[in-house]
């Protein structure tokens, strides 16, 4: 091997080195997955180090391969920066998986803990836990990021979070409010015994 050769690749193993990617493209492709904002081809090559026109050609010649080989993404200059965006070609299958996510039913386990908390509202975990005998903590994380129940505050005397269902509830129910929800007395045994029992329970008695 030459010396100039060897120049020559030592040069662009420290020209990696300095960048801290394998190259150019790989550095802005990982900078632009975690940027929340577009970044503009000033601030790209601030961040890479590298002189601005050569980061605009870097960033072309990305945009045009991820066209040519029809990826799953574009890369798109607008609003004065960089940023990826969902090809065009793909809105199906992405609006398909969104509106089936939106539409999966609630388990049975949370069909029931949202019913505990729509009668007994505001009620907390401990007595829902008690209604349905088993840990309700993942059902509730799950009703909550459905956006079904919302926290009501803290019980005076046991410091518990409590929970309520929450107007988008009612939405889905297709109701204006909680008393237009069925009546279930007659299937209930008596609220103060019951009440009882849950407290008991709740308590650990």
């Amino acid at each position: 091997m030459s010396e100039s050769t060897e120049e020559v690749e030592t040069a662009a193993v420290e020209a990696s080195d300095d960048l801290g990617a394998p190259s150019l493209g790989a550095a802005l492709e990982a900078l632009l997955i975690v940027a929340v904002e577009p970044m503009s081809t000033l601030l790209l090559a601030q961040a890479t180090g590298r002189p601005t026109d050569e980061v605009e050609a870097a960033l072309h010649d990305l945009a045009a391969d991820y066209d040519r080989t029809e990826r799953g993404f574009a890369l798109r200059e607008v609003a004065g920066g960089w940023r990826y965006y969902t090809r065009d070609s793909c809105s199906g299958v992405v609006e398909r998986w969104v509106l089936d996510g939106q539409q999966a039913r609630l388990t049975q386990a949370s069909l029931e803990t949202l019913a505990v908390i729509a009668y007994r509202q505001p009620v907390s975990r401990a007595r829902i836990s008690a209604v349905r005998g088993v840990n309700v903590d993942g059902v509730l994380r799950t009703l909550q990021s459905r956006g079904l129940i919302e926290e009501a505050g803290i019980d005076q005397s046991s410091q518990a979070i409590l929970y309520r269902t929450t107007a988008y509830f009612l939405e889905r129910l297709g109701i204006a409010s909680l008393e237009d929800l069925p009546d279930l007395a007659e299937h209930l045994p008596d609220l103060a015994e019951l009440d009882a029992v849950i407290d008991s329970v709740a308590a650990g008695e």
